[in-house]
């Protein structure tokens, strides 16, 4: 056991060498936004190109947030907050963990 250990802090004793930000060049850039008094992170994730990522902060799950309001209708606002174009909302799809997903419409007219 103690040569697991012995081992696990030498390798973590090499990592020493990344740069400061090396889980921010591993990632897309993130916005974040407020909507309806909600926190709000919005990024493209490379593993699904043509799609745009939403997750909700809980807000450390406190009892005296701001009312209750959908998370679709949350969602759809804060796209639009982060990116200026509008959710495209038959595509859009939430996961098991509250993360929803949409194509974007950046046309001019919106």
């Amino acid at each position: 056991m103690k040569y697991a250990l012995l081992g696990l802090a030498l390798m973590l004793s090499a990592c020493t060498d990344l740069p400061e930000n090396w889980t921010l060049t591993r990632s897309a850039p993130a916005t974040e936004v407020t909507v309806w008094g909600r926190v709000w992170t919005i990024t493209q994730p490379r593993d699904k190109p043509g799609f745009y990522k939403a997750v909700r902060h809980e807000n450390g799950l406190s009892p005296f947030g701001p009312p209750a309001r959908l998370r679709t209708h949350q969602a759809i606002r804060a796209f639009h907050a982060a990116t200026g174009c509008k959710a495209i909302y038959s595509s859009m799809y939430q996961t098991i963990s509250g993360a929803v997903f949409a194509q974007l419409n950046c046309t001019k007219g919106g």
